[in-house]
């Protein structure tokens, strides 16, 4: 396709050149515009005059008719421009589609091909297409699990983000469920697989993907729809203009049939062509250079007319990387930097993924805690670690842990400052002795500091609703929800959870977004109106999904791409419309018998240039 408008181009480049040089009735010149209308218009012409036999009349038919009513009346460049226009529109359209179905190939790729399967006491690595119901699987720390099943054996930390969107990895014992495509953070585990492969987790997540992009109707575009009517209708009128005249007041027959061909000229959709993808390719560009992708043009106008938005969590509201937000000292004896040199210390021995948000803080304060001894440290899986520094043996874990080690438990005020962090949404860690609690480290994903802002914002657009949408639990979504200030929270979802919610929204709000990062949200985003992705965080798969992405993972980038849209449905409706007025009051000058060649070529190249430099305002619309 684009060899073709290539090489349509440098005839209609040959064409103008021979026309300055010898004339525009020149065989050189007629030959030049005449390749470029048969080398770029071959696939129209196949379409439209099928279409035209048949009597059914849409936009190819239209532009065949156009063009040949050109060539008839020797207006070659004219039908040479307009073939070059509606080839471009026809390679964009494909170039999007061509890269919406890419994202089913990248979801394939979550889970692992093979497993290691324990069969009569022997381990083999197996396809996961051979492996059936009730194998056990073996899965090694720093592995993706291959298979959804139950733990039957060991503990572990389990970072399913890409399945469910939780920010924090998951502690897995027996009887709890895994999926395919996760990735197991510490312990070994033994796995009872409980579906085969076609029935797991991610497999559905690809089927809802497809289904919910099936269900994406085409959108039919208003000019086609126009030129329903409109082919006919022009048709009619250039045949009446020719032959009505000269049969009833025996009118110069050569004098009529020139006016109606005339009539076609004024007819050739030239500027209705360009109205659209002028103005769609100049927000397009100007979406780029802002950091924001818009896969077609369907999805700028879409975004135009949006009434409710929702989002993920995890790396779109919040940065999706876990940080200490509390440390508190709940010993009068213990010092600040002591004990979080301690900590940090331990921690850097560990493979749990929140030690790093530890390490970090330690690091900021400017600890040099790499330089502590320590001796039999371990750690202990779904509970936390232990070592000895200085003298003294120092446990980090989680509260029911300490709780169990102190011969007193935990006493009340330590209990309540850690329900207090555990209802804003944070994980508690307590830090002790077997004797006393020295201290209490509270880790969250950061919200962003522009959600909020980003959410006010899209409510003075005239946003209706935005919903906050999470695999997280209740206290933690809540308390994200309240700080960013959306208008509804939806907590603990799986994939098929929020799809649903989607489609329940398209229901009540019609136009829907779907912000999101994850493959987690590969259904949604395909389910929404507009599926929005973060580009920086994103997935692959969650950026070839999505309609829009946001290239510079910055949220900010939303309600600039709203309002940019909005302009562009604006100047489209006043392209439209100016390009029939201008068609209507040339074709009311055959009335009197004014309509002249020149007439009709002025009204459609000039309607064509005018649209041109409206679209181009679309330059203008910044990001503020």
């Amino acid at each position: 396709m684009h060899s073709k408008i290539m090489v349509s181009l440098l005839f209609i480049v040959l064409g103008y050149f021979s026309q300055l040089t010898i004339g525009e009735d020149g065989s050189q010149t007629i030959l030049a515009f005449l390749a470029a209308i048969l080398i770029g218009g071959y696939s129209l012409f196949k379409v439209g005059l099928k279409n035209l036999v048949k009597l059914q009349f849409d936009m190819k038919t239209l532009m065949t008719i156009a063009i040949i009513g050109a060539a008839i009346i020797g207006e070659w460049s004219e039908g040479a421009v307009v073939v070059i226009l509606f080839a471009i529109s026809e390679a964009l359209e494909k170039y999007s589609m061509d890269k919406a179905r890419a994202s089913i190939r990248s979801l394939m790729d979550i889970a692992p091909k093979e497993a290691l399967i324990k069969r009569n006491d022997k381990e083999m690595l197996i396809h996961v297409e051979d492996i059936i119901v009730g194998d056990i699987m073996l899965v090694k720390p720093g592995q993706k699990i291959a298979m959804d099943g139950l733990v039957i054996n060991g503990n572990s930390s389990v970072n399913q983000a890409a399945i469910t969107g939780e920010s924090v990895p998951v502690e897995k014992q027996v009887n709890d469920e895994v999926f395919a495509g996760t990735l197991n953070e510490e312990g070994m585990l033994e796995v009872k697989v409980t579906k085969r492969v076609d029935d797991t987790t991610i497999a559905k997540i690809i089927h809802l993907v497809e289904e919910a992009q099936a269900e994406r109707a085409p959108s039919q575009a208003f000019v086609d729809r126009f030129a329903k009517y409109y082919t006919p209708t022009i048709m009619l009128v250039a045949a009446l203009v020719a032959v009505i005249p000269p049969l009833l007041v025996s009118a110069d027959w050569s004098v009529w049939v020139y006016q109606g061909l005339a009539v076609l000229v004024v007819g050739c959709p030239c500027a209705l062509v360009v109205s659209t993808p002028v103005s769609i390719v100049t927000a397009i560009g100007n979406a780029a250079r802002n950091g924001v992708l818009i896969k077609g043009g369907i999805y700028l106008e879409e975004t135009g007319a949006l009434k409710a938005i929702a989002f993920d969590k995890t790396g779109t509201l919040t940065k999706g990387v876990p940080v200490v937000t509390d440390f508190e000292i709940t010993s009068d004896i213990t010092d600040h930097n002591q004990i979080l040199s301690i900590i940090a210390t331990l921690e850097y021995r560990s493979q749990h993924p929140l030690a790093a948000a530890i390490i970090k803080r330690a690091e900021q304060e400017g600890l040099p805690f790499k330089g502590l001894e320590v001796r039999e440290f371990s750690s202990i899986t779904g509970k936390g670690i232990k070592g000895t520094v200085e003298g003294l043996t120092y446990y980090i874990g989680s509260p029911k842990w300490l709780e169990e080690l102190l011969d007193k438990g935990l006493n009340q005020e330590v209990q309540g400052h850690i329900l207090t962090m555990q209802n804003q949404g944070k994980t508690v860690m307590v830090i002790g002795t077997d004797k006393e609690v020295k201290a209490l480290v509270a880790v969250a994903d950061e919200v962003r500091e522009t959600s909020r802002t980003v959410i006010q914002k899209l409510h003075a657009l005239g946003i209706k609703k935005t919903i906050m949408l999470t695999g997280d639990n209740q206290g933690t979504a809540k308390a994200i929800g309240s700080q960013v200030g959306v208008s509804e929270v939806q907590s603990e979802l799986l994939p098929q959870d929020k799809l649903e919610f989607i489609k329940q929204l398209r229901q009540e709000y019609g136009k829907v977004a779907m912000v999101g990062d994850g493959i987690n949200d590969a259904p949604a985003l395909a389910a929404a109106t507009v599926g929005v992705a973060m580009g920086g965080a994103g997935t692959d798969t969650a950026l070839e999904t999505a309609d829009i992405a946001l290239m510079g993972d910055d949220l900010r980038k939303l309600p600039f791409t709203i309002k940019l849209s909005r302009k562009a449905l604006q100047i489209i409706k006043q392209n439209i419309t100016f390009s029939i007025v201008i068609k209507l009051i040339a074709l009311l000058l055959v009335i009197p018998g004014w309509l002249t060649l020149w007439i009709a070529i002025f009204a459609d190249m000039g309607a064509t240039l005018l649209v041109t430099l409206n679209s181009l305002r679309l330059l203008k619309v910044k990001d503020k």
